[in-house]
């Protein structure tokens, strides 16, 4: 039955690989990386016989979450962090691929294969700190709105690393590539701001009148993949596209109903994704060479939480936010398969660097949940030992509240409510 026999494998797996995870107490997505190694090619027993398209499909649901994420947050809801995102997350870069080039000499790696490692821990995982965020109930907060502006631009950022790394062994012919990029990337951003704005709203509308909510679904899902397929053209990230359609939607009338309607869909294809990664993972290789990987996890890991936590307190956050940034974000990312993919394409990293950086991956992914619930346990712990700091918020001003109301909600009860206080005032 060729992909759909795949697919009944992964979705039954990853139903008890969830289920187990449940049980536990854990995150669904640690079982559902664990059913991946079960049915992955390095294991016995029934097997995933066509990785390579069940990938295609999992970059669906890394799409998908990226569209959520845009109809639940809105720019204005990131603006408080563009500072962080927008500096913080290149200096960031920089200096993880500077400590991963560091690693790489330690181990005795040449130059080239060094500053490759470095541009691959670089990246974070988006699908993984959004869903560890979600299942810990800590979406909106201050701390996940930095992690969300910083991974962001992480997206982005994948596009000049796909260019620039391949092209270190020739000097200024990647150039060119990387300015057309560029170009094509600010071309497509006014298209959105220009044409999105006003053309995809009303497409949604049109669609509401006929009150079908099988036909809304498959609008906003077309939206949201439509325009993550025509930023795939424009040579940005699919991602991407699907990320910037979430957040011209979320301006509409009709986010709240979008979003209720995207998340099964998103969840489906989100367990492709998580299956997908632990698919990748070859136990045979963390087992022979287990040395390695544990010091490799263990630097990449403790590095990029310094890396984060540091560059989170430079910016002016306290409180729990360097924890938890530093503790969530720790991981190297779903895009380090991409570039590990034109590296070995390219013949820039061999086949030994390209098993280990995918070991390590999927390692700091399972291990995100573990490490990210940390966060406040080492806060409360810091609390007790050191002097106090004072309650940081961005939500309240610094004066002016005087028989103010807080309304908790901003659904259309909430907004009601809003409006007829609004009128009394």
């Amino acid at each position: 039955m060729g992909i759909a026999a795949d697919i009944a494998i992964i979705v039954v797996a990853g139903l008890m690989g969830g289920l187990i995870a449940q049980r536990l107490k854990q995150p669904l997505l640690l079982g559902y990386i664990l059913a991946g190694i079960v049915v992955g090619p390095f294991t016995t027993g029934p097997t995933v016989s066509d990785i390579e398209n069940i990938e295609l499909l999992a970059e669906i649901g890394v799409a998908l979450l990226l569209f959520a994420l845009g109809l639940e947050f809105s720019l204005k809801e990131l603006q408080p962090v563009r500072k962080i995102a927008l500096i913080g997350t290149p200096i960031q870069l920089l200096l993880t691929m500077a400590f991963g080039y560091g690693i790489g000499q330690l181990l005795d790696w040449d130059w080239f294969s060094s500053l490759w490692f470095g541009g691959l821990i670089a990246l974070s995982s988006t699908m993984v700190a959004l869903k560890t965020l979600m299942s810990q109930g800590r979406l909106g907060t201050l701390s996940s709105r930095v992690m969300i502006g910083m991974l962001i631009v992480q997206d982005l950022a994948v596009v000049p690393l796909m260019i620039i790394l391949p092209e270190l062994n020739k000097p200024g012919a990647g150039l060119s590539v990387l300015g057309g990029a560029a170009v094509k990337a600010v071309i497509f951003l006014v298209l959105m701001v220009a044409v999105g704005t006003r053309l995809l709203p009303r497409l949604v509308a049109y669609v509401t009148r006929w009150n079908s909510r099988e036909l809304f679904l498959v609008a906003i899902t077309a939206v949201g993949l439509g325009v993550g397929y025509a930023t795939y053209l424009f040579g940005l990230s699919f991602a991407f596209g699907a990320f910037v359609a979430g957040i011209v939607l979320s301006e509409s009338d009709y986010g709240h109903q979008a979003l209720s309607d995207i998340i099964p869909l998103r969840d489906v294809f989100g367990l492709l994704f998580f299956v997908s990664v632990g698919m990748l993972l070859d136990p045979h290789f963390v087992i022979e060479n287990w040395p390695i990987v544990l010091v490799v996890v263990l630097l990449v890991s403790a590095g990029k939480a310094v890396v984060f936590g540091t560059l989170s307190k430079v910016f002016g956050y306290g409180n729990i936010v360097p924890f938890a940034v530093g503790l969530s974000l720790f991981q190297v990312g779903e895009f380090s398969f991409v570039l590990a993919r034109v590296g070995i394409s390219t013949n820039s990293i061999d086949e030994e660097l390209y098993a280990l950086i995918l070991a390590v991956t999927v390692i700091t992914m399972l291990l995100t949940p573990f490490v990210s619930g940390l966060a406040v346990p080492v806060y409360a712990w810091r609390k007790r030992r050191f002097q106090q700091e004072p309650l940081q918020t961005i939500n309240l001003p610094q004066a002016g509240l005087h028989d103010h109301i807080v309304i908790a909600g901003g659904g259309r009860v909430g907004q009601y409510v809003a409006r007829v206080y609004g009128n009394w005032g």
